[in-house]
């Protein structure tokens, strides 16, 4: 199909596309292009004007560690997220899950921050950095602001951001070195999004669990932390992982689809919960 009509504007900074965006509440801002453009063409969404954010590279693409932040550029591409050697030592199960997005050609194009703006629930990017209690920094007219990720995606693909802004980095607290992590994802062919996807972060201390982060892919309009299982983890052992996990789909409210049914993905929330956390725990050292 083809879009509705709309103007293109390419920028040379931030400011000028945070004045360009705060023009008009229709206006969206273009990055690699890989959600926007299919739903631009299939008239999901509108857009009055494109504003095309990728001369911004040389100034949004960058990973680098600042004491115990990782920070990401906006415009990281999901290629270089997984293929980072600061990511893969410091915060392995963010480049892992870059590793499983979509497509060669989608990691080639597709950004972190892309991603976290576009606010899909079925997207691997929110909530693994919502497990990781990752900060998104968000650029606007007024300056710059910090928010968490539950603060930042508020149903589906809608954001809490205002007119003028737009996603400048992501920053993640480096997890203790010796936590374990794990990440499972349930799909139907490889290149698809997840049916249901659970990450979890184990850290150990005397063979019991002194904290556990689990979050849950597709189980709602926003990505989602298993609250109850991470309550009946902590200061557990290994045994009582299985009886954890059973809480899984408390609180979830996931759809029914062709792909599959509420029902099948409660079901897959508590089973992949098990065998992610299961793994995180074998792989945590303590």
């Amino acid at each position: 199909m083809i879009p509705a009509p709309f103007e293109y504007r390419r920028v040379s900074s931030l400011d000028e596309a945070a004045a360009l965006l705060g023009q008009d509440d229709e206006a969206k801002a273009l990055a690699g292009g890989m959600s926007l453009i299919p739903l631009l063409r299939l008239r999901m969404a509108r857009a009055s004007t494109l504003v095309d954010i990728g001369p911004l590279r040389g100034e949004l693409a960058y990973v680098r560690r600042e004491e115990e932040i990782v920070a990401i550029g906006a415009l990281t591409r999901h290629h270089d997220v997984a293929t980072s050697a600061v990511l893969r030592e410091d915060v392995p199960l963010l480049a892992h899950v870059a590793s499983l997005i979509g497509d060669p050609q989608v990691r080639h194009r597709g950004t972190i921050g892309g991603a976290v703006a576009h606010a899909d629930p079925a997207g691997d990017m929110t909530t693994v950095l919502r497990t990781l209690d990752a900060t998104i920094v968000v650029h606007g007219r007024d300056g710059r602001r910090e928010i968490g990720v539950d603060e930042l995606v508020v149903s589906f693909l809608e954001t809490s951001l205002r007119p003028g802004e737009l996603i400048a980095e992501v920053r993640i607290p480096v997890p203790p070195r010796k936590h374990g992590w794990a990440y499972t994802k349930f799909r139907r062919r490889a290149q698809d999004w997840a049916t249901v996807a659970v990450a979890a972060i184990i850290e150990r201390r005397d063979g019991e669990i002194s904290r556990a982060a689990v979050g849950l892919v597709n189980m709602g309009p926003i990505p989602l932390r298993a609250a109850g299982v991470e309550a009946a983890l902590a200061g557990a052992d290994a045994g009582s992982i299985p009886r954890a996990a059973e809480l899984a789909a408390e609180g979830t409210s996931p759809v029914s689809h062709l792909s599959a049914d509420a029902d099948f993905r409660r079901h897959l929330a508590r089973v992949l919960t098990r065998r992610t956390v299961q793994e995180a725990f074998d792989r945590a050292a303590g």
